[in-house]
């Protein structure tokens, strides 16, 4: 019993110990890890539903984000929003790059009308080029929308507006500097 005592104590040892390693380092690099939000959901909430595509009941605007605590070498932005869903199997709604790097929000329907100068959105599964909102079909339960936010180390990344998911993280390969997600859900 004495040897479980004693046990259990290095392991709480170790765990303060990894635990101030851990806040040293992210000290060492600048301090608290990027975050990102929405003024339209919490993390893990209900996307509201101005936000969906009108075959849902909505008006399909894009909605708004905001970031905070962004690495000093960031150079560029580049932002995701996917369904990894079964049923929909990592459909594309927003995938944008070159977001400059003194951007620190998007706002509510941005995409296609007031998208920071030098941005680019590409195309979603939809076929459409920009933002496309939540739409999944009726009876599948709740669809999560991964939202993601990369901070890199280049300026400009050269994609055609038809590029695919799988050739946009490929672009993403050793730039991305740090990350920021948070999920919105949605259900008809």
């Amino acid at each position: 019993m004495r040897g479980v005592r004693q046990m259990g104590g290095m392991k709480r040892f170790f765990v303060v110990f990894f635990s101030l390693g851990l806040l040293l380092f992210q000290n060492v690099l600048g301090g608290e890890a990027m975050e990102l939000s929405s003024s339209a959901f919490k993390d893990q909430g209900r996307i509201p539903t101005q936000y969906v595509m009108p075959g849902a009941g909505g008006r399909n605007l894009s909605f708004p984000l905001q970031w905070k605590n962004v690495p000093k070498e960031t150079k560029s932005f580049a932002l995701s929003v996917i369904d990894p869903h079964p049923v929909a199997q990592n459909w594309v709604h927003w995938l944008v790059i070159n977001i400059p790097k003194e951007v620190t929000s998007l706002e509510e329907g941005a995409s296609k009308k007031k998208m920071p100068p030098g941005s680019v959105e590409l195309k979603n599964s939809f076929g459409q080029i920009g933002y496309g909102g939540p739409q999944p079909p009726k009876g599948t339960g709740d669809h999560p929308y991964v939202v993601t936010l990369y901070a890199l180390n280049v300026e400009k990344l050269d994609l055609g507006v038809h590029t695919t998911l799988p050739a946009f993280k490929k672009a993403l390969e050793g730039k991305v500097i740090e990350s920021a997600t948070i999920t919105g859900k949605y259900s008809q």
